[in-house]
């Protein structure tokens, strides 16, 4: 294939290659693990630490040009990790899979369908197994993962409620979302308030998104075994000293489980979440919003403001529309 910049460039497998394959990319995700991607003691089961000078690599949706891998073939569209860039050639192909479905856009792959989907999925009906009618509270809720995790907690028949950082987002929970109640988070003098009012009862359930005061907040008011699924603490990742949680005797006082999980080591259970999801999402019992940068140049940007509340539902970046 050629590219026609101000000279022609010839994109093509590297002699002998195999297992390889050339991709195009046409949406990349922008994600909060990828800030801890940039600490010289980085952990992460999806990617290496990133490299000073080297291409940041992240989530995102290709189609194959050319593969020199016979599982994957010209014309394919994949997700999974690749280069923020135009073209990537990914020599790692276990990190990258086919997309089945084509009938549904093809960005849901960098969120609904994708990372953030999958996560919402694991983490609350896998690791926290809701029964019809418990109380669930989902901090970060307007985000990639909150706004799924809202709606399969009201398909499992739970009272659901809900934070973000503007009334704007609240309301988008109440009212696209299907949220029973939210709160901005900003606005409140009390979380521990905040909460009682949402659940005078208190929470069966707390999907987190968030961690530090929050969390100390949630620990208050949680119900007697109830529990607690870890999926991120962004309030801390740009913290030089991360905050403390006070409250963690309510664990044992309150028999609580709390867990936190890496969706990479689940990824076995893909098929039946997508068997699950799908049928939501084309009846329309499933809705998802997407925050859409346009040109790669505004990929950093578009990942920075995740951390200051900017984007409203899943952040991607659209590198080429097909």
């Amino acid at each position: 294939m050629e590219v026609t910049t101000n000279e022609t460039i010839l994109l093509e497998l590297p002699q002998g290659s195999k297992d390889t394959v050339l991709v195009k990319n046409l949406y990349l995700s922008c994600d909060p693990f990828m800030r801890g991607l940039m600490l010289e003691m980085s952990e992460s089961h999806y990617m290496e630490a990133f490299v000073p000078g080297s291409v940041i690599r992240g989530f995102g949706v290709s189609r194959i040009l050319e593969s020199g891998h016979p599982d994957f073939k010209e014309g394919e569209y994949v997700w999974g990790i690749a280069g923020w860039e135009e073209y990537s050639l990914i020599t790692d192909t276990e990190k990258i899979f086919k997309i089945p479905f084509t009938d549904v856009p093809l960005s849901y792959y960098t969120g609904l369908l994708g990372l953030a989907g999958f996560t919402a999925y694991v983490g609350f009906n896998e690791i926290c197994s809701p029964k019809e009618g418990e109380y669930v509270f989902i901090s970060a809720a307007s985000g990639a993962v909150g706004q799924l995790v809202g709606q399969l907690a009201k398909l499992k028949g739970c009272y659901v409620v809900g934070t973000a950082g503007s009334d704007d987002k609240v309301e988008l929970l109440k009212t696209k979302f299907g949220f029973d109640d939210a709160f901005n988070y900003k606005e409140e003098k009390s979380l521990r308030a905040a909460l009682r009012r949402c659940f005078p009862k208190g929470i069966d359930i707390y999907f987190e998104n968030v961690g530090g005061a929050m969390l100390d907040a949630v620990l208050l008011n949680m119900r007697d075994k109830g529990r607690i699924s870890a999926c991120g603490m962004i309030s801390q990742y740009n913290l030089e000293k991360l905050e403390g949680v006070h409250f963690l005797v309510r664990v044992i006082t309150k028999q609580l489980t709390m867990k936190g999980f890496n969706v990479a080591d689940y990824f076995d259970l893909y098929p039946k979440f997508l068997e699950l999801i799908l049928p939501y999402i084309k009846s329309g019992e499933i809705t998802y919003l997407e925050d859409k940068a346009e040109g790669i140049e505004n990929a950093p940007a578009a990942l920075v403001g995740l951390f200051t509340g900017k984007n409203i539902g899943k952040q991607l970046v659209i590198v080429a529309e097909e």
